[in-house]
């Protein structure tokens, strides 16, 4: 085969070069600019995939056919560079620079076949469609299909289905039959056994029908983007500028990845900064630009302007609504588009002899397709069809008509087309703006996240600050928006930055948050009171521009809960956070084992955190320590630390009493939740709960291995002058009878600060119950809240509290006996007590043994009390028959 002759064939391919036609692949490839598309190894389910997992798509057709793979099939959308990567496959070849094992190399475009009518054999088609090749070599080239490579570019733009069971599969290279049907029987491996494949397609129904190697297409990822702007701009500067633009405002929708997209925005870029004029900021001002630039080039007066857009609605219509995206030259006559058929290559593509009546018709670009669908709308004066109307007819088949009618809503954007075509519809655009206004107000009444997200990208897409302000406030935007597409994250962070503040963003469990998201959301995040991005994944590169905006913004509460943050990335967050307005941080759940960062964050002179909750953190006590040494320091604010089970010993304790007592600590609530810190860790800290310089008002040791060999230590803090904690937690830990008796004292004695205390599944007895309920009633203690669940005393032992409730020196409001093991015999006594007190508000009751008898006098007495606000009784007992009882009393959970 003259390899020479298919390089002569490829290269002197004829076409013509559009803004939206993209640059011709032939001029692509003889000037040296191609840059091979990018494609995935795995399945794409997000634009957020691995680099480790790209590869060029040249070196993915190469690898499979390397790998004896006999199909392999690439699919992409319009734009993604299908035609030039195949037509550039091709030229290697005939230059001996790849897939030398090929001795033949035949490429087809569909789009040029499916013109071919009658029936010709195999051997007749590649004469007819290689001229360059002897017709005598043909059947020659024919015995040897393992040495065939069939390269068939456009299979999506085939009439006829691939589906071998509508066709007579041949087998015989001479035998005729239908191009359709040759192609079925060459890729079925009916025709010519032994031949390779490679077929691009954008994604169509016939795809189901291909067997192979899949290649998906990715284009041009950002640094594809790059190096394609390097190219086109001679000017470093220049190509540096419009890059930086194109990322910021259209960089983040999918077709940006698109070769032929890059080309068409590096022509429109390119013209505006020869003219001195401004870059687009949205992607309806870039095809506003480009519809000015192709109707000038016409040079028409602007009835004809108006007439052409006009007959191109019509025709983008058809199209729209048509599953093929084409029309023929009968529907091009009927849309009154005769007239402009010397210039109909500006705006469509032409399949076919022009004089042909097969000839087809269709928009190079989707996008420009839709595009003149919604300024035909605007522009239209001939009929009455309503916005609500024509969005729902094209419902599903034009993805961006909305935008684009968003974009012209704002009078700035389509000023320089009605400078060309004459004013736009009044009545329709106040009927867009109507049907905006009052879909996205019910759409932001509801939950849910896409609607939210789309209508964001129509207000970004509209560029009207006072539209924003309009139609949405900050209360509307408080629930999880994750996932988040890039695109998500400009309109929302759009939307923000025109509101100004946001009370709540929430960033709830968004998995990849990329360094381009954060970057992307960092405005909206410095205007954020409180950032919630629990169960997140951030990126390295996400926490830098996330500590960015806490440094610079308003931040006052930041959640990174379950995040898994480790120390190295935690450093990087600490950047930002010695210099801010936070006030709570929440690092629980994370991978931290180091205190280093926090230490030097504490003690900086401009942080103001004053909350901090590490619990589930391997801290351990050497860290502790260290965090310890902050509490020191003057600048310190901390007043509320939670450590729950963050490894913590007796070790520690020392150091950590110490710092109360120091002075400069402001602790006020501290949380040591299942830390093994045992008796001596205990005992420490009541040497600061006495001291004169503690301000410890809460205090959470809940299973923290204490016995009641400690209760006499913390008797005697809880009895002290100067103890000033009010809050105070000891449950599940084996206190006993022994220790319960001495705290009960404490409690008794006049001036004890305790108001909320409790011991759940501590081992009490009924003894201590009733040291508890004359503690109730002794007119000295300040119990509000008391917690003594788990503890199994039965009926007996909690009637002293019943009784205490009753006493009118009981100060209790809430009251918690849950798993006591109460019983049907104890209602009596709940009743009297509810009905004699002046301050219980909520009785917890669940997980006893009530039963349907004593549903009626509990159900009477929460409706007649004024007081109680709510009695928890769910997992008793209960029938189903009781539940209908239950349920006319909304104060009662069950």
């Amino acid at each position: 085969m003259d390899k020479d002759a298919v390089l002569t064939h490829i290269k002197n391919s004829k076409g013509m070069s559009t803004v939206l036609g993209g640059e011709l692949p032939v001029s692509v490839i003889n000037n040296n600019k191609y840059i091979s598309p990018l494609t995935s190894q795995t399945q794409v389910t997000d634009r957020d995939v691995d680099d480790d997992s790209l590869i060029s798509l040249d070196l993915a057709i190469h690898t499979a056919l390397s790998r004896e793979s006999k199909t392999v099939v690439v699919a992409g959308p319009e734009g993604s560079g299908k035609t030039t990567a195949l037509e550039k496959l091709v030229v290697d070849w005939a230059k001996g620079e790849g897939l030398q094992n090929f001795s033949y190399v035949f490429y087809f475009r569909f789009r040029e076949l499916k013109f071919l009518e009658g029936t010709l054999s195999l051997e007749m088609l590649m004469q007819h469609y290689h001229g360059h090749i002897p017709p005598e070599s043909v059947p020659l080239v024919l015995q040897k299909p393992d040495e065939v490579l069939f390269v068939f570019d456009d299979l999506d733009q085939s009439r006829s289905s691939l589906d071998p069971s509508i066709h007579t599969l041949c087998s015989d290279s001479s035998q005729a039959a239908s191009v359709p049907c040759l192609l079925a029987s060459l890729l079925h491996r009916s025709l010519l056994k032994g031949a390779s494949f490679v077929v691009a397609t954008r994604p169509t129904g016939s795809l189901e029908f291909l067997k192979g190697t899949w290649v998906e297409m990715l284009g041009f990822l950002k640094p594809q983007r790059e190096t394609y702007f390097n190219g086109f701009f001679t000017d470093p500067a220049a190509a540096n500028k419009a890059l930086i633009h194109m990322e910021r405002t259209l960089g983040f929708y999918d077709f940006s990845t698109s070769p032929r997209f890059c080309w068409t925005v590096c022509s429109v870029y390119k013209s505006l900064m020869n003219a001195g004029a401004e870059l687009p900021e949205t992607l309806s001002q870039l095809y506003v630009e480009i519809l000015v630039h192709l109707i000038q080039a016409l040079s028409l007066s602007e009835a004809c302007s108006r007439e052409l857009v006009l007959a191109l609605g019509r025709i983008a219509l058809c199209c729209s609504l048509d599953q093929h995206s084409r029309c023929t030259k009968e529907e091009m006559n009927f849309f009154d588009f005769q007239q402009f058929l010397n210039s109909v290559d500006v705006f469509l593509q032409v399949d076919g002899d022009l004089e042909s009546d097969t000839c087809v018709f269709s928009f190079h670009s989707m996008l420009m397709q839709e595009f003149i669908l919604a300024v035909s709308f605007f522009l239209d004066k001939s009929t009455s069809e309503g916005v609500e109307k024509m969005l729902e007819k094209h419902k599903g088949h034009a993805k961006f008509l909305d935008l684009f009618l968003s974009g012209l809503l704002e009078p700035l954007q389509r000023r320089p087309l009605e400078t060309l075509l004459g004013e736009f519809n009044s009545d329709r655009i106040m009927d867009f703006k109507h049907w905006f206004l009052t879909s996205l107000e019910a759409t932001l009444k509801g939950c849910d996240k896409d609607e939210h997200s789309h209508y964001f990208q129509l207000l970004q897409q509209a560029q009207s600050k006072s539209l924003v302000k309009e139609i949405t406030t900050p209360s509307a935007l408080g629930f999880s928006y994750a996932p988040l597409s890039l695109q998500d994250c400009v309109a929302l962070n759009y939307v923000i930055t025109c509101l100004g503040e946001m009370e709540q963003l929430n960033l709830f469990r968004i998995l990849n948050l990329t360094e381009e998201k954060a970057e992307v959301l960092a405005p909206a995040m410095s205007l954020s009171c409180k950032i919630i991005l629990t169960y997140s994944t951030l990126s390295t590169g996400a926490v830098s521009h996330l500590a960015s905006a806490i440094s610079r913004g308003i931040t006052k509460e930041l959640d990174l809960s379950n995040t898994g943050l480790t120390d190295d990335i935690f450093s990087i967050l600490c950047t930002g956070l010695r210099s801010c307005k936070l006030h709570r941080l929440n690092v629980g759940g994370c991978q931290l084992t180091s205190g280093d960062d926090l230490m030097v964050v504490l003690t900086s002179p401009t942080s103001h955190l004053c909350v901090l909750e590490m619990r589930f953190n391997q801290l351990g006590d050497q860290s502790f320590i260290k965090l310890c040494k902050a509490l020191h320091s003057p600048h310190c604010k901390l007043q509320e630390l939670g450590l729950q089970r963050c490894e913590l010993t007796a070790a520690s304790m020392e150091a950590f009493s110490a710092a109360l007592c120091s002075g400069q600590s402001q602790l006020r609530k501290v949380n040591l939740t299942e830390n093994t810190i045992g008796d001596s860790g205990v005992e420490a800290l009541c040497k600061s709960l006495q001291h004169p310089l503690c301000k410890l008002q809460s205090l959470n040791l809940f299973g923290t291995e204490m016995t009641g060999a400690c209760c006499r230590h913390l008797m005697e803090a809880l009895m002290s002058e100067h103890c000033s904690l009010t809050e105070l937690d000891l449950s599940v830990n084996d206190l006993g009878q022994e220790g319960a008796l001495l705290l009960c004292q404490a409690l008794g004695r006049p001036g004890c600060p305790i108001e909320k205390l409790e011991l759940a599944r501590c081992e009490l007895t009924q003894s201590v119950f009733k040291e508890l309920g004359s503690v109730l009633r002794s007119g000295t203690s300040q119990l509000k809240s008391l917690t003594v669940g788990l503890n199994e005393v039965g009926d007996q032992g909690v009637k002293h509290l019943w009784d205490a409730v009753a006493h009118p020196h009981c100060l209790l409001e809430e009251l918690d006996v849950e798993m006591t093991g109460l019983t049907d015999v104890c209602v009596e006594d709940v009743c009297a007590a509810i009905t004699a007190s002046k301050t219980l508000k909520s009785l917890e009751m669940r997980n006893n043994m009530l039963t349907d008898a004593s549903v009626p006098a509990l159900v009477k007495v929460m409706q007649d009390s004024d007081n109680m606000q709510e009695m928890n009784l769910k997992y008793n007992d209960f029938s189903e028959d009781a539940f209908d009882l239950l349920e006319e009393c909304d104060k009662i959970r069950y």
